[in-house]
């Protein structure tokens, strides 16, 4: 059975990034080395704060969509 992971990173400054995978070892492996062009790779974010796991990806983005509709103080909690 698959699993899928919504994650945030952050940097220095806790600037956040949302998103979702199936394999997070290696997406965080590919923010940390920068292969990941656009806003990950531009303002540093390689620190992985926070995840939770699913089986449905449906649900895992629509989780995603919810913590981006957070404003930015209730994230950090």
């Amino acid at each position: 059975m698959k699993q899928y992971y919504v994650y945030i990173l952050a940097n220095a400054w806790r600037t956040l990034y949302t998103g979702v995978t199936n394999d997070l070892q290696r997406r965080v492996r590919e923010h940390e080395a920068g292969a990941v062009p656009g806003f990950t790779s531009r303002y540093g974010l390689k620190r992985l704060v926070y995840y939770e796991v699913t089986n449905d990806v449906r649900a895992a983005i629509a989780r995603e969509k919810q913590i981006k509709g957070w404003v930015r103080r209730r994230r950090w909690r």
